[in-house]
Order: C-alpha cells, then sequence, then structure tokens
C-alpha cells in the first residue's frame, strides 16, 4: 500500500500543455510548508502492489457513497451488494484547503455529487480525532478567526440553499444551519459560517498569492455512522455541484473565477492529480450537453459499443428521470450499469476473449484468468453521448486486476450492476488519467485522455481576462 501521507512535489518533469482559461483559481494539496501553492495535487489511497482488492469491499464503499449521491435524487438510497468493504483498501481524492484568518488548514474530500463545502467544528460531537491517512485533522473554530461571521437565516444566501435544500431555519437564534442524512445511515448537521477562502490566481502567467474571497461553508457539529470512523477520515466534503452554495458557484457569482471547473485524476503509481477553477482547453476536447435541470451532472447516454460494435440496449435504459440517468460522480470507485446494460456489455467483452483467456467466477463478479497484457486481449469500449461525443475506454479503464492463480493474473469486470434501477454511475474506474472538464456556464462537460502525472505551467501570453 502507498504511503498514507501527502506525497513530496515533483519535480516539473514536462510542460502541462493545457491552457487554463480566464481568471483561474488553483489550489494545491500537496504537503509543502510556507505558503499556499499554484496547482492542486489529488492524493489517492489504492493498493500499490499486490492489486488483491475485493470488488464487494469496493462497492461496500460505493454504496455508502451512493447513499449520500442519491438520497435527494427520487429517494433512491441503497444499491445491491456483495461481500464487504475494508476503507483502506479504497480510492479517495482530497485536497487542502485555507481557510479563515489567520488560515488554517483543512483536508476535504473532492465530491463533484454534492454541492456544500462542510468541515468539522470545535464543538463537534462524532467527529473523528485521527485519521488513518496519516494526516492531521483540524477543527475549524470560529471564535479563533477574525473574519467570521454566522449566517442569519435572513441572509440571502440561507434563502437560496433552502430552494435546493442545502439549507434551513428552525427559528432557533435565527442562524441558517443544515442536516444532511445519508443513505447509510450516517449523517451530519451544523451551522453556516461566512469566513475568507486564501487561493491563488493565475493571470498572464504571473502567479498572485495570498488572494482571498469571502465564502459561506457549513460547520459541523455532529456527525454520525461511517462519517465518525477515523480509517479514512478527512476534516469536511468539498461539493463542486452545480447549485447556489457550492464554492464555484460563489466565487462565481463574486465574479472570482468562471462558472467552470476541471480535474484531472492519476490512476497509477501513486494516484495524485491537477484540480483547477477554470477550463483546461486541449485540442482533442470533446464535449456533450448536460441534461438540465438535474441535481447532479446528468449526461444522455445513448449507447455502448464493444469493439466498435453497438450493443443491443434499449435506449429507454439510459433516459433521464427524477430516479435515473447517468450520473458523472468523482467520489465513485468503480462503475456502475443498470440490469440490461450491464449483463450485455459482459456478454460482450466475454464473447471478444473467450477464445484467448479464461473466463471465471469470483464471488460473483466476471473475472479472466491472463498470461498477457490485457491491452492485447481485450477490445476498447465506448459510451457514447448525445452530440457525436464518445468516452473511449481502454481495458484499465473497465477491468480491475486481482490477485493470481497459477501464474496467471486475474483481471475482473470493474463495471458492476445496479438490480431494479435504471441508473449508470461513472466513478473514478472511467474519470481517471482523462482531464475532465465541469463547464457549468455552458452546461456541458467535456474529457480527453491525458498523463495526470504532469504539473501545469500556465503560458505567458494574453489568454487570460
Amino acid at each position: 500500500m502507498v504511503s498514507r501521507s501527502f506525497c513530496k512535489r515533483r519535480e516539473m518533469a514536462a510542460v502541462f500543455p493545457a491552457w487554463i482559461l480566464v481568471t483561474i483559481l488553483v489550489l494545491e494539496a500537496s504537503l509543502v510548508m510556507g505558503g499556499f501553492q499554484a496547482s492542486l495535487k489529488l492524493e489517492r489511497r489504492i493498493p500499490l502492489v499486490s492489486h488483491e482488492v475485493e470488488l464487494g469491499r469496493l462497492r461496500e464503499f460505493d454504496r455508502l457513497r451512493h447513499g449520500r449521491l442519491l438520497q435527494s435524487s427520487g429517494g433512491v438510497v441503497d444499491f445491491p451488494v456483495r461481500g464487504t468493504y475494508d476503507p483502506f483498501l479504497v480510492g479517495l481524492y482530497y485536497t487542502k484547503l485555507q481557510i479563515g484568518s489567520p488560515p488554517k488548514e483543512y483536508y476535504v474530500q473532492i465530491d463533484t455529487g454534492s454541492d456544500v463545502l462542510w468541515i468539522g467544528c470545535n464543538s463537534c460531537n462524532g467527529c473523528p480525532e485521527s485519521s488513518g491517512l496519516q494526516i492531521e485533522l483540524n477543527l475549524y473554530d470560529p471564535g479563533s478567526s477574525s473574519t467570521s461571521s454566522l449566517v442569519s437565516c435572513s441572509d440571502q444566501r440561507c434563502n437560496a440553499g433552502v430552494q435546493s435544500s442545502d439549507s434551513g431555519c428552525s427559528g432557533q437564534g435565527n442562524q441558517c444551519s443544515y442536516t444532511f442524512q445519508y443513505g447509510d445511515g450516517s449523517g451530519t448537521s451544523g451551522y453556516y459560517v461566512a469566513d475568507l477562502l486564501l487561493f491563488s490566481t493565475i493571470l498572464e502567467g504571473s502567479m498572485t498569492a495570498n488572494s482571498t474571497a469571502p465564502i459561506m461553508f457549513g460547520c459541523s457539529v455532529l456527525q454520525t455512522g461511517d462519517l465518525t470512523k477515523s480509517d479514512r477520515a478527512v476534516d469536511g466534503i468539498f461539493g463542486f455541484g452545480q447549485q447556489s452554495l457550492s464554492v464555484i458557484s460563489q466565487l462565481s457569482s463574486q465574479g472570482i473565477a468562471p462558472r467552470v471547473f476541471s480535474h484531472c485524476l492519476r490512476g497509477k503509481n501513486g494516484g495524485g492529480g491537477i484540480l483547477v477553477f477554470g477550463e483546461i482547453l486541449e485540442p482533442n476536447m470533446v464535449y456533450t450537453p448536460l441534461v438540465p435541470s438535474q441535481p447532479h451532472y446528468n449526461l444522455d447516454l445513448r449507447s455502448i459499443s464493444v469493439g466498435g460494435q453497438v450493443l443491443s440496449i434499449d435506449p429507454s435504459v439510459f433516459s433521464t428521470s427524477s430516479s435515473q440517468g447517468t450520473i458523472v460522480d468523482s467520489g465513485t470507485t468503480l462503475a456502475y450499469l443498470a440490469d440490461e446494460a450491464y449483463d450485455a456489455f459482459v456478454d460482450a467483452i466475454t464473447k471478444t476473449v473467450s477464445q484467448t483467456v479464461r473466463p471465471v467466477l469470483s464471488k460473483g463478479n466476471q473475472c479472466y484468468l491472463i498470461t498477457s497484457s490485457v491491452t492485447d486481449i481485450f477490445p476498447q469500449v465506448s459510451l457514447n453521448f448525445a452530440g457525436g461525443a464518445s468516452l473511449i475506454l481502454n481495458p484499465p479503464d473497465y477491468l480491475v486486476q486481482q490477485n493470481s492463480i497459477g501464474g496467471a493474473a486475474v483481471w475482473c469486470i470493474g463495471f458492476q450492476k445496479i438490480q431494479g434501477q435504471g441508473i449508470t454511475i461513472l466513478g473514478d474506474l472511467v474519470l481517471k488519467d482523462k482531464i475532465i472538464v465541469y463547464d457549468l456556464a455552458n452546461e456541458r462537460i467535456g474529457w480527453t485522455d491525458y498523463d495526470c502525472k504532469l504539473d501545469l505551467m500556465i503560458p505567458n501570453d494574453n489568454m487570460f481576462c
């Protein structure tokens, strides 16, 4: 298993040839003393050598995750799962923020499936005191920041949050509050505060450090269930949803950042990656429209191709409603398909490789015994979206390596079946090693393959406004 501390910043081995558009908020997640850095290094917990990760454990982690993700979309709170899970073996992307005056550091999970940034507060009941990630946890203390203030029920931001169920008012103390009850039985509640977020902006290739902006975020005073566990504990959750209380929406409304953010999450050699508030432009980017009026990042998936052949799946399987559709979520480890789509997908893969490898079932999962490279044997998969955009998946994007049997490597289908639900969830398995752009201003999501180990270097020209 990789070291559970933030990696030292790598020397820049090559120029990141992607262009960052407009005024960009760039955050740093590597543990570097002496200031808030220019790019966001994301740390991921994954096995390093053994690859003996039971899919049941990852599915269980995703089940807990989906309880949170789907609680507000038609009441879907649980998925059929097999096995158990070990949190030390699941992927987790998180970053470091600096908040307050003087600023303090907080590690927060990056979550495109929720809206609100919340952090455990000094009066918290149930907040973990230590983390198996070997990071120092900090509780936010409103009294220790000279720029902290409470958010009242009459505040316009609180009223906006009420519309999206992200905030509420009990009348007691006229204080804007929140309660998030998740499908796995865990939850958090607290009240909203406003304080300064420290960040860096990039203008025409130059870095301006120690810029600040006021943001509203949750101060958690109670955590229950899985959130109380210390094995993969962080200080809070950094919601990147579309609603008004997300940090990206708040900064955009202040004219500080465009209403777009991008990430490139590395899936190899210990993980990590880059996150920016802004748009990364690459020549090979393809875009597909967001489905409007949905609480999450829903896309219009039209079909799936395996080895260039479109699978025979009823298009209604992928249609979007309050209880079904295709969701992009960085907080999900694997990927999930509805019954009909999953069965057709696995059958097509197995039929393509059955003459070359030995198909086996392992704890209910379709696996294969392989003695050569998966990229030489398994077909390319294409997820085909509205507007002609296709997300191309190479074998490592839909297979998960398991243990070895008799000298043969065991690789299993990483896509899992969601029984009885017409939901497709695209998690880290397919999002990794790609630039993903969430262009909220133009209501679209784009992507392209990319080597996410490279750092950002911003060209010194007039691309920035």
